[in-house]
């Protein structure tokens, strides 16, 4: 997937002036961490660039449905995602950037003046992705003898005993302890 590109008419480069682009960007995968995401059609997106004087500041939305898989049943599965898009360009490239901001929360506007929105988007999305992603809050997963995912009703091996071919809990020594000390 190429840049998506915004080109910033002359009108806005007076101070406090704004616009506004939206528009559509198909892109089929990307990885977060050890996961990969896909979308099934492209991730609408609307921003709003508003020169601030000194630079243009970038905000919005993207939005779509991102498909990935269960970290705990791998079962595939899609949610809805909304990322907030935003940026920050300064105007003159040997201007000081804000005593409140560090460099790597600002970009220089291109020669040709023209925004690439994908690093926004892509930062937008990292965001919502969640750190573990599951189907359900409640998913029970895999059974770790058999493989059988627990989703679908109780396994053949689950009612098994310890010693009957199933592994010990290692925690059931800890079973009478009296944890409240008496």
């Amino acid at each position: 997937m190429g840049p998506v590109r915004i080109q910033l008419p002359s009108e806005l480069f007076a101070p406090a002036e704004n616009a506004h682009f939206e528009g559509a960007i198909d892109l089929p995968a990307m990885k977060a961490g050890p996961d990969l995401y896909t979308f099934c059609e492209p991730l609408r997106w609307q921003v709003d660039v508003t020169n601030t004087g000194d630079a243009f500041l970038v905000t919005g939305t993207v939005e779509g449905v991102a498909a990935t898989s269960c970290a705990r049943c791998l079962a595939d599965f899609s949610f809805p995602v909304t990322g907030e898009v935003e940026g920050y360009f300064l105007i003159d490239p040997d201007a000081a950037a804000p005593d409140d901001m560090d460099a790597d929360e600002f970009d220089v506007l291109p020669d040709d003046n023209a925004i690439d929105l994908m690093p926004l988007v892509h930062a937008a999305l990292l965001l919502e992705f969640p750190l573990v992603p599951l189907c359900a809050e409640d998913c029970l997963g895999l059974c770790p003898t058999c493989g059988a995912n627990l989703n679908e009703g109780a396994c053949g091996c689950t009612s098994a005993a310890p010693g009957d071919g199933a592994p010990a809990n290692p925690f059931a020594v800890l079973a009478d302890y009296p944890f409240d000390g008496k």
